[in-house]
Protein backbone atom coordinates (compact mmCIF):
# COMPACT_ATOMS: atom_id res chain seq x y z
CA UNK A 1 0.00 0.00 0.00
CA UNK A 2 2.72 2.27 0.77
CA UNK A 3 3.89 1.98 -3.22
CA UNK A 4 1.05 3.59 -3.94
CA UNK A 5 0.73 6.58 -1.84
CA UNK A 6 4.12 6.98 -3.12
CA UNK A 7 3.76 6.43 -6.20
CA UNK A 8 0.30 8.91 -5.73
CA UNK A 9 2.53 11.57 -4.52
CA UNK A 10 5.67 11.04 -7.80
CA UNK A 11 2.71 11.47 -9.73
CA UNK A 12 1.14 14.35 -8.33
CA UNK A 13 4.52 16.91 -7.87
CA UNK A 14 5.43 15.57 -11.68
CA UNK A 15 2.04 16.14 -12.40
CA UNK A 16 1.66 19.57 -11.06
CA UNK A 17 4.84 20.31 -12.16
CA UNK A 18 3.65 19.97 -15.54
CA UNK A 19 0.73 21.87 -15.26
CA UNK A 20 3.09 24.91 -14.35
CA UNK A 21 5.14 24.31 -16.93
CA UNK A 22 2.13 24.38 -19.61
CA UNK A 23 0.99 27.66 -18.00
CA UNK A 24 4.21 29.32 -18.52
CA UNK A 25 4.06 27.77 -22.22
CA UNK A 26 0.78 29.85 -22.51
CA UNK A 27 2.22 32.43 -20.65
CA UNK A 28 5.17 32.97 -23.10
CA UNK A 29 3.25 32.59 -26.15
CA UNK A 30 0.85 35.57 -24.96
CA UNK A 31 3.58 37.56 -24.88
CA UNK A 32 5.64 36.94 -27.91
CA UNK A 33 2.19 37.74 -29.65
CA UNK A 34 0.25 41.19 -29.83
CA UNK A 35 -3.23 41.49 -28.21
CA UNK A 36 -4.47 38.91 -25.42
CA UNK A 37 -3.92 35.34 -26.55
CA UNK A 38 -6.72 33.59 -24.60
CA UNK A 39 -9.48 36.25 -26.67
CA UNK A 40 -7.49 35.49 -30.13
CA UNK A 41 -8.40 31.74 -29.73
CA UNK A 42 -11.74 31.46 -27.25
CA UNK A 43 -13.40 34.76 -28.67
CA UNK A 44 -12.17 35.56 -31.70
CA UNK A 45 -11.71 31.89 -32.88
CA UNK A 46 -8.40 32.32 -34.61
CA UNK A 47 -6.66 29.48 -36.04
CA UNK A 48 -3.45 30.85 -36.25
CA UNK A 49 -2.74 31.60 -32.20
CA UNK A 50 -4.65 28.25 -31.64
CA UNK A 51 -1.94 26.56 -33.50
CA UNK A 52 0.85 28.36 -32.21
CA UNK A 53 -0.09 28.00 -28.74
CA UNK A 54 -0.77 24.21 -29.37
CA UNK A 55 2.61 23.23 -30.90
CA UNK A 56 3.79 24.70 -27.77
CA UNK A 57 2.20 22.97 -25.22
CA UNK A 58 2.77 20.03 -27.20
CA UNK A 59 6.24 20.96 -27.37
CA UNK A 60 6.30 20.88 -23.96
CA UNK A 61 4.59 18.21 -23.38
CA UNK A 62 6.65 16.05 -25.25
CA UNK A 63 9.98 17.26 -23.17
CA UNK A 64 8.12 16.79 -19.76
CA UNK A 65 6.94 13.12 -21.02
CA UNK A 66 10.69 12.51 -21.89
CA UNK A 67 11.80 13.67 -18.80
CA UNK A 68 9.98 12.55 -16.56
CA UNK A 69 9.97 8.81 -18.56
CA UNK A 70 13.96 9.07 -18.20
CA UNK A 71 13.80 10.54 -14.55
CA UNK A 72 16.66 9.85 -12.02
CA UNK A 73 15.99 7.06 -9.48
CA UNK A 74 16.51 10.15 -7.21
CA UNK A 75 13.24 11.64 -6.87
CA UNK A 76 14.01 14.92 -5.94
CA UNK A 77 16.98 14.82 -8.82
CA UNK A 78 14.01 13.63 -10.95
CA UNK A 79 11.92 16.82 -10.31
CA UNK A 80 14.28 19.23 -10.45
CA UNK A 81 15.91 18.07 -14.21
CA UNK A 82 12.26 18.05 -15.16
CA UNK A 83 11.69 21.58 -14.16
CA UNK A 84 15.23 22.80 -15.88
CA UNK A 85 14.17 20.83 -19.32
CA UNK A 86 11.13 22.12 -19.29
CA UNK A 87 12.26 25.88 -18.48
CA UNK A 88 15.28 25.19 -21.03
CA UNK A 89 12.74 24.19 -24.13
CA UNK A 90 10.15 27.43 -23.23
CA UNK A 91 13.53 29.45 -23.29
CA UNK A 92 14.96 27.86 -26.83
CA UNK A 93 11.29 27.92 -28.38
CA UNK A 94 11.28 31.67 -27.31
CA UNK A 95 14.51 31.90 -29.11
CA UNK A 96 13.51 30.05 -32.06
CA UNK A 97 10.42 32.40 -32.60
CA UNK A 98 12.67 35.34 -31.96
CA UNK A 99 14.75 34.41 -34.67
CA UNK A 100 12.75 32.93 -37.37
CA UNK A 101 10.97 36.58 -36.73
CA UNK A 102 14.21 38.07 -37.80
CA UNK A 103 15.02 36.24 -40.58
CA UNK A 104 11.58 36.02 -42.10
CA UNK A 105 9.32 38.92 -44.15
CA UNK A 106 6.69 40.50 -41.77
CA UNK A 107 6.02 40.12 -38.58
CA UNK A 108 5.45 36.67 -36.96
CA UNK A 109 3.29 38.25 -34.07
CA UNK A 110 1.12 39.61 -36.21
CA UNK A 111 0.85 36.94 -38.65
CA UNK A 112 -0.50 34.76 -35.65
CA UNK A 113 -2.96 37.20 -34.68
CA UNK A 114 -4.20 37.60 -38.40
CA UNK A 115 -7.52 36.26 -38.72
CA UNK A 116 -6.72 34.63 -42.13
CA UNK A 117 -4.90 31.41 -41.86
CA UNK A 118 -1.73 31.97 -42.52
CA UNK A 119 1.60 28.87 -43.84
CA UNK A 120 4.25 30.64 -41.56
CA UNK A 121 2.21 30.16 -38.77
CA UNK A 122 2.77 25.99 -39.82
CA UNK A 123 6.60 26.85 -39.79
CA UNK A 124 6.31 28.34 -36.62
CA UNK A 125 4.70 25.53 -34.86
CA UNK A 126 6.74 23.14 -36.96
CA UNK A 127 9.84 25.19 -35.08
CA UNK A 128 8.18 24.99 -32.04
CA UNK A 129 7.78 20.67 -32.24
CA UNK A 130 11.38 20.71 -33.67
CA UNK A 131 12.96 22.66 -30.33
CA UNK A 132 10.95 20.64 -28.26
CA UNK A 133 12.10 17.38 -30.01
CA UNK A 134 15.81 18.30 -29.74
CA UNK A 135 15.98 19.34 -26.36
CA UNK A 136 13.39 15.99 -25.68
CA UNK A 137 16.19 13.69 -27.26
CA UNK A 138 19.28 15.31 -25.29
CA UNK A 139 17.34 14.39 -22.01
CA UNK A 140 19.23 11.41 -20.64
Amino acid sequence: MSDIINGLGRTSAFGALGLVLLILGIVLVDVLTPGKLPKQIWEERNRNAALLLSSALLGIGGIVFTSIWTTYDDFGKGLLSTAAFGLLGLVLMAVAFLVLDLVTPGRLGAIVVDPEPHPAVWVTACCNLAVAAIVAASIA
